[in-house]
């Protein structure tokens, strides 16, 4: 579990499952630049040490731009973590705004696609490169309220898969993560927005959330780093087009 020399860029890296990533690449011994589309988030991310740029994924002029600065920064590229990601709106489908429907494909999934795209360069000339894209447990799953999210998700699945078929006689190996319920702010937003449309306590459907997995209790953004780092590092070097499920084990999303 060495990623010494490594050259990593993490979308949505200066807070969150981001954040946690970076870190512990960090700590691995990688080099890492961060993006993040809210400027004070980028501040901290300095602070503490971390490369890191504005930069909103879902721009496709932004990410051009972005992998100059990589390769300006960090003298090439061998993992890209494509995290960035929006909760989307909740409600029925009959509900569901036109707009906020595309706003969350956008920075769910098209995203990905402009990295990848403007990254490739960069990535064929890496060290092992391999490339991990967040989906999510409603990638895999249905998720009653919550149709553009569970919907953009499953698009990062498919998205993966062909990546990894395309690239994989190239040696660039192409992974998704599908965490569970990540314990942090945007859940728990996401439960207060599910308990309105459910018009019960947000108390019982925190209760829902953590107990939808076998292990009884969210996920942490440190479980998802450490799996980030299986797959970017060595000891995956056969794992490719794999969807990696940390959820403690869910089987059924509310």
């Amino acid at each position: 579990m060495d990623l010494g020399g490594k050259r990593a860029l993490v979308t949505a890296g200066a807070r969150g499952i981001g954040r946690a990533i970076a870190e512990r690449f960090r700590e691995m011994g990688a080099r890492v630049l961060v993006t993040d589309v809210d400027p004070a988030a980028v501040a901290e991310a300095e602070g503490a040490g971390l490369l890191a740029r504005v930069s909103d994924a879902s721009d496709e002029g932004q990410v051009r731009e972005l992998v100059g600065e990589v390769d300006a920064e960090l003298g090439g590229l061998d993992v890209l973590v494509n995290n960035a990601g929006i909760a989307g709106p909740t409600g029925p489908v009959e509900e569901i705004d036109g707009a906020e429907w595309a706003r969350t494909f956008e920075v769910n999934a098209h995203s990905q696609f402009y990295c990848v795209k403007h990254a490739l360069s960069l990535l064929r000339a890496g060290s092992e490169p391999s490339i991990i894209n967040l989906s999510s447990a409603a990638g895999r799953l249905g998720m009653a309220g919550r149709s553009a999210y569970s919907s953009s998700k499953w698009a990062v699945v498919g998205f993966t898969k062909t990546l990894a078929i395309e690239l994989g006689p190239e040696g660039i190996r192409a992974n998704a993560i599908c965490p569970g319920a990540v314990d942090g702010p945007r859940i728990r937003a996401v439960i207060e927005a599910k308990a309105r449309m459910l018009q019960r306590p947000v108390e019982e459907v925190t209760a829902l959330y953590e107990d939808q997995s076998s292990l009884r209790r969210m996920v942490e953004p440190g479980d998802i780093a450490d799996m980030a780092a299986f797959l970017a590092g060595p000891m995956s070097r056969n794992v490719n087009g794999q969807v990696m499920a940390v959820d403690g084990n869910t089987e059924k999303l509310y």
